[in-house]
């Protein structure tokens, strides 16, 4: 009896170990797979709406792991934007002619898609690629 009271114990020992291994193995997974991605660069993508299609350029600038800024140039004129970034998903919003215009997506490396709000002037969706530097 005493010999197998001492392998419970012993097994005691090694399984803890293992077992504080294991969960920390997983939470440093799970952190490192919530990084955001990353968006500097120029942006050349393809949008589809009802009312037709365009082929915006962006040129954003990541400011923190979560937000960036910079220009749009398309169909629509030339402005300023700001956005954020969580995990794979992206938010542009810029305002034209009085129109809020909303982009929301998933980037993946560098590819992007998603659907696109055009203010009062429709919705669509979009597809694009970073250009290579």
């Amino acid at each position: 009896m005493a010999k197998f009271i001492y392998k419970i114990q012993n097994m005691k020992k090694r399984f803890i170990p293992c077992l504080l291994f294991l969960v920390l193995l997983l939470v440093g997974t799970s952190l490192s797979a919530q990084t955001n991605a990353k968006v500097n660069g120029t942006w050349l993508l393809n949008v589809e709406s009802p009312m037709g299609s365009g082929t915006p350029s962006f040129l954003l600038k990541q400011l923190t792991d979560s937000t960036f800024e910079g220009n749009y140039q398309g169909q629509l004129g030339e402005t300023n934007v700001k956005g954020t970034v969580k995990g794979n998903k992206i938010h542009i919003s810029f305002s034209i002619s009085d129109n809020l215009i909303e982009y929301d997506g998933i980037v993946d490396g560098d590819t992007m898609k998603g659907k696109v709000v055009l203010g009062t002037l429709g919705e669509g969706t979009f597809t694009g690629n970073r250009k290579n530097s």
